[in-house]
């Protein structure tokens, strides 16, 4: 008996409140209604956001909810209208709609669509499906989507411009980083930053966006690359990837911007923010050269209060740019990333460090917390 039409029971992992460990649970996730598809996830990676969500600094978290924004599965059911897609596809879900139809979606200046521009925070929208109803339903009670495609179970409900058909050969226990921190660091990079030949590239935090930065700094041909963190265990892949300098703040004996000015004769071209927080930002901004120095911020931490910025910073010629999801048009790039990956390109295999079965989800988040891993992949 197939499973179209049907209430499906899979595990999950659902944060029920703040601050707690994530519960694997029993749910149950409705059919697919219009323009919706139901996907099996074979694949999904953890992220700082993940953490974000259930750290009780961030306040606009909705509970109880099912987490993850970063797999890759197979497309199980479609609902009445959807065309894009078919049973048996494999398909990333993306937290970065593309309905191809709106004003921003016309536009080749963003890749922020419609339905991202009305939300107040781009962690906590999508918390339910269009008709204002989630899909998931566990011990009777309604569960909050997470960013729209929720891949922390087996089963999830996606809107059918928040997902993208991708080659059946793809490695799905791989690509699924192309979902967030690969596209996003990358992209950062490459379609933000617009990184140029020959250029000095600083970047702050060195977890899988960060990494994916380097990469995509060494790709656009920058001459030097300057990777920083508070974790020197990961200078050494740094490295690998491209890094030419790696430096530890907690190393230093005077303000990491300090040192890097020192280091290239006035400041840095590029510098990207793949951390978050007040000084990480302010660090960003201050190391790059004035004239030309462009300022990328792509990571947000808990409870950010933002930056104070004083005017002759910019007006002495420095800019500043956000990134989400790393510039790319969801639906339209992620299958030409998904080709890149297969033609050796980049190198998601690097990123990897852990793989565990899913029912060890908490055992990731304490790896990632301690800064002992970049990607560990969760299989169902």
């Amino acid at each position: 008996m197939g499973t179209k039409g049907k209430i499906i029971k899979c595990k999950a992992a659902v944060a029920w409140e703040a601050g707690k460990p994530l519960c694997i649970e029993e749910v149950e996730v409705a059919p697919p209604k219009a323009h919706e598809i139901r996907i099996r996830i074979i694949a999904t990676a953890l992220c700082h956001t993940d953490a974000h969500v259930i750290n009780p600094k961030f306040k606009e978290a909705f509970f109880p909810v099912i987490p993850g924004h970063e797999g890759a599965g197979i497309v199980e059911s479609i609902g009445p209208g959807v065309t894009n897609v078919k049973p048996g596809d494999k398909v990333i879900p993306l937290y970065t709609p593309q309905c191809r139809k709106c004003k921003f979606c016309l536009s080749p200046l963003t890749n922020i669509c419609e339905k991202l521009s009305q939300v107040k925070h781009p962690i906590a929208d999508q918390e339910l499906m269009e008709d204002k109803t989630s899909r998931f339903t566990c011990k009777g009670k309604p569960i909050y989507h997470f960013m729209g495609i929720s891949t922390f179970s087996q089963y999830t409900v996606v809107s059918d411009i928040n997902l993208a058909k991708i080659d059946d050969d793809a490695n799905l226990e791989r690509v699924c980083l192309i979902g967030c921190g690969f596209s996003t660091g990358y992209g950062a990079a490459i379609n933000t930053a617009k990184v140029t030949p020959g250029s000095t590239c600083a970047i702050f935090g060195l977890g899988g966006v960060g990494l994916s930065a380097v990469m995509g700094c060494k790709i656009a041909g920058a001459s030097r690359i300057i990777a920083i963190d508070i974790n020197s265990e990961k200078f050494t892949k740094a490295k690998a990837l491209g890094a030419t300098d790696c430096l530890n703040p907690r190393d230093l004996d005077k303000p990491i911007q300090e040192v890097i000015i020192e280091l290239t004769n006035g400041g840095v071209d590029f510098a990207l923010d793949c951390a978050g927080g007040p000084e990480t930002m302010k660090a960003t901004l201050d190391c790059t050269t004035v004239g030309w120095g462009s300022c990328t911020f792509i990571g947000v931490a808990p409870g950010d209060n933002g930056l104070n910025i004083s005017p002759e910073t910019l007006i002495m010629g420095r800019t500043i740019n956000g990134s989400y999801f790393g510039g790319w048009k969801s639906i339209d790039s992620v299958p030409k990333l998904v080709t890149d990956y297969k033609n050796k390109k980049f190198d998601l295999d690097a990123l990897v460090t852990h793989t565990l079965p899913f029912d060890k989800i908490n055992e990731a988040f304490d790896l990632m917390n301690q800064g002992k891993s970049i990607r560990t992949i969760l299989i169902f």
